[in-house]
C-alpha cells in the first residue's frame, strides 16, 4: 500500500470548487498552488486514516468508527475540527433514522412499489379533478374559491 501513495490524489475539479468558495472574488489561485493543496489534503487524509486505524487496532476493532476519527483529530491536535464534525455526524444519524422509518413504513404497507405508484397516480388524478371543479366554480361565480387561507398569512 505504501507504494501506491504516489497514485493517490483528490479530484482537481472538487478541490478547485472548494478553493473558489473560500477565495475572495478578486483573487486567483495558480495551478501549482492547487496542486500543493491537493498534496496537503492527501497527506492529511492519510495521517488521519492511519491514526484512526491504529486506534481501532488497539481496541481490537475491524471497522474504523467515527469515534476513532474524532480521537485521531484530538491526538493530531486538530481539536477545532471536532465540533463541526460532531454536528455533521449528528445530522447524518438523524437523516439515517428518517430514511429507516420511511423504508419501514414502505415495507409495513405490504404493497408493492407498483401498487404504491398506482395509488399515488390516483391521488394526483383526484387532486387535479378537485382543482378543476373549484376552478370551474370560480369561473361561473366570478369569485375565487374559498381556500381557508387569508392573504395576510403569506
Amino acid at each position: 500500500m505504501v507504494g501506491e501513495v504516489d497514485d493517490v490524489t483528490l479530484p482537481k475539479a472538487t478541490v478547485q470548487k472548494i478553493i473558489s468558495e473560500v477565495l475572495d472574488s478578486d483573487l486567483t489561485f495558480s495551478k501549482e498552488a492547487r496542486e500543493i493543496i491537493i498534496e496537503c489534503g492527501v497527506e492529511f487524509i492519510m495521517m488521519l486514516a492511519g491514526s484512526a486505524s491504529e486506534i481501532a487496532d488497539k481496541e481490537l476493532k475491524k471497522t474504523i468508527a467515527p469515534d476513532h476519527v474524532i480521537k485521531s483529530l484530538q491526538d493530531l491536535e486538530f481539536d477545532e475540527f471536532i465540533p463541526p464534525l460532531e454536528e455533521i455526524l449528528h445530522q447524518h444519524k438523524e437523516n439515517q433514522k428518517i430514511r429507516e422509518r420511511r423504508d419501514a413504513k414502505f415495507k409495513k404497507s405490504g404493497l408493492s412499489e407498483e401498487e404504491l405508484l398506482r395509488q399515488q397516480e390516483e391521488l394526483f388524478r383526484q387532486s387535479r379533478s378537485r382543482l378543476q371543479q373549484t376552478s370551474s366554480v370560480s369561473d361561473v361565480s366570478g369569485n375565487e374559491p374559498e381556500t381557508g387561507l387569508k392573504t395576510e398569512e403569506f
